[in-house]
């Protein structure tokens, strides 16, 4: 007995090295693992990667080889954000470990972080990372005041003079590896906002001109389902704050791809939280988001003001059109929610409710110095009733989110304001008065349920011309009045 003790005192470090190697070996480890031993020596067993030339030669192509014990599909490796597929991947015979990847990085520069992912098809997952070169380490983000004030599509470039606000990102389900709506390009952006210090909403679309997936399409709706589950899964994405769930869904514009099928209140809250299903099952946005990432919030998506395309069963005590359906869809929640609560689960509901809130500075009657104040104030048409007919309309998304049991108090988020109504488009670089936005701004400061202002939009990265009347960073007509009152709001809140 007294020589097994010496035994283990002797020979303790190397027998423990051992056991974890065991362990790293026989379980299915994320992560670079390293080992650390007493004399400060690491073992660095999976993944092994190599670099050349080495040491880096900023001007000359690198070419990194990595290994690792498994055969992991759907590989990815990034330097500095940037992704890159590997160009070969083979089976290394009596050797270990016996798996390798290749990848060139044309002009690596002094420096860089490489950082390997695996399961990319079902949300990238993180399994290695290095910093490689004369690459400084990130400085941490200064102290930022938050602001309820945001833009959707943030220019690079912009300067959020010390605030944390708000920012809209998009990605398609159907398009998730095209090259600027995918989910890489999607995640560059991200790892750049909130580099920056903002909170990010991902708008996630089924497909261009197709908000949501077409009702009673099941195929359609699973895939769907998977997309959102392999955003919450992809570690490049963790920082995400949320997942808005389409936007207009009501209006035809947003059913192109099945005009004869659209999307109904009750089809959406069966996607939303399983509206009209076993309580048991959990084959909705909520539960398979939630399953993946317990902290990502999921906002319903907007509906469009004004919009006579659709109705809903269910009217609400100002009905119109676009508030029916949007008070069906709230109930519908609901029902679902108290559901799967009186069967004894926990009550499943979206996080908040993203909403667009137009202003219409060129209503009839309004003189010049009003035009500016629109949003302070109640706007109607004879036709519509007591239903707002201007930025105010948020107000009766808010009462009708705060009429049902299960949704009472849930935040709103304005994701979308701008002075472009669809039912009379005149575009905001030729409607926009000085000062609207910082009127909008003072509407909403005092309403705690209200927890952003989203300007649609700021600068449009693909190209797409269509949005200049609309961007704060193109200085087009009107706009640059829009874009000194966004700079002044930020200074000054």
């Amino acid at each position: 007995m007294k020589t097994v003790k010496q035994f283990i005192r002797r020979f303790k470090w190397p027998l423990l090295a051992g056991l974890l190697l065991l362990g790293v070996w026989l379980l299915p480890l994320r992560g670079q693992v390293v080992v650390q031993t007493p004399a400060g020596q690491a073992a660095q067993p999976w993944p092994q990667i190599n670099l050349s030339p080495a040491p880096l030669q900023p001007e000359k192509p690198l070419r990194i080889t990595l290994r690792d014990r498994q055969p992991w599909a759907n590989v990815l490796l990034t330097w500095n954000g940037a992704p890159f597929q590997p160009e070969a991947w083979k089976r290394i015979e009596k050797d270990e470990p016996p798996w390798e990847w290749q990848w060139t990085i044309p002009e690596p520069g002094p420096g860089g972080e490489i950082i390997f992912y695996t399961d990319c098809q079902q949300g990238c997952q993180e399994r290695g990372r290095w910093r490689v070169g004369e690459l400084a380490p990130p400085a941490p983000l200064p102290p930022r005041v938050p602001t309820k004030l945001g833009v959707v599509f943030p220019n690079p470039q912009r300067d959020w003079r010390g605030r944390s606000g708000w920012v809209v990102e998009l990605t398609y389900a159907r398009q998730h590896d095209q090259p600027y709506w995918g989910v890489d390009a999607l995640a560059q952006r991200v790892v750049r906002d909130v580099r920056q210090g903002q909170r990010v909403i991902v708008r996630v679309d089924f497909a261009q001109g197709q908000a949501l997936p077409p009702a009673g399409d099941e195929a359609a709706l699973a895939e769907y389902l998977a997309y959102l589950q392999r955003l919450a899964r992809d570690d490049r994405l963790q920082e995400v704050y949320a997942l808005q769930l389409g936007s207009g869904y009501n209006a035809a514009g947003a059913n192109s791809a099945a005009p004869d099928h659209p999307v109904t209140p009750e089809w959406a809250a069966r996607l939303i939280n399983g509206y009209g299903l076993a309580p048991e099952r959990t084959d909705n946005a909520v539960q398979k988001v939630k399953n993946a990432r317990p902290d990502l919030r999921i906002l319903v998506g907007p509906i469009q003001p004004w919009s006579a395309d659709q109705t809903g069963d269910i009217p609400y005590r100002i009905s119109a059109p676009w508030l029916d359906y949007f008070n069906t869809l709230v109930a519908r929640l609901d029902e679902a929610a108290r559901a799967k609560s009186a069967a004894g689960q926990a009550l499943i509901l979206p996080d908040g409710f993203a909403v667009q809130a137009p202003g219409r500075p060129h209503a009839p009657g309004l003189t010049e110095p009003e035009r500016a104040q629109e949003p302070r104030r109640d706007l109607h048409r004879p036709s519509w009733g007591q239903a707002q007919a201007g930025f105010r309309i948020y107000r009766d998304w808010l009462a009708i989110i705060n009429s049902h049991e299960s949704t009472r108090g849930l935040p709103l988020y304005i994701t979308s304001t701008n002075t472009y109504t669809p039912d009379d488009p005149i575009l905001p670089a030729q409607n926009y008065p000085p000062g609207w936005l910082q009127a909008a701004y003072q509407e909403v400061a005092s309403q705690p349920q209200v927890r952003s202002l989203i300007w649609f939009l700021d600068y449009d990265g693909s190209g797409d011309r269509r949005w200049d009347g609309f961007s704060l960073s193109t200085g087009f007509g009107q706009m640059y009045e829009a874009a000194r009152d966004f700079e002044e709001l930020l200074a000054g809140e």
